[in-house]
């Protein structure tokens, strides 16, 4: 498996440097420090808003609202007819039937 992985990039090696006269490497090693200083470029695109790194900086109230606020306790419930509760909570019979 190596082997056929090392002729293969032989054969690329060799169509890259005729086709372009010159070292692969050179060309790789260019792309890696072009990479490398692309990281070092400082970022260009300003803040929207104001810097959160101010502790002066005007923001928005912030309200709470309880996730929970609705809820009643159903227990202990009186048990009662199941089919009562079916009845109150069936769809309303459609009209001529």
């Amino acid at each position: 498996m190596l082997a056929q992985l090392g002729t293969r990039l032989a054969a690329v090696h060799s169509v890259v440097e005729k086709l372009f006269g010159i070292r692969s490497r050179t060309i790789a090693g260019l792309t890696a420090a072009a990479l490398a200083l692309a990281g070092c470029m400082p970022a260009t695109v300003p803040l929207a808003g104001a810097d959160p790194a101010d502790p002066g900086a005007k923001v928005t109230g912030v309200g709470y609202r309880s996730t929970v606020a609705p809820y009643n306790s159903l227990r202990p419930a009186v048990p009662s007819s199941w089919r009562d509760q079916n009845d109150r909570v069936a769809p309303a019979p459609k009209s001529g039937q």
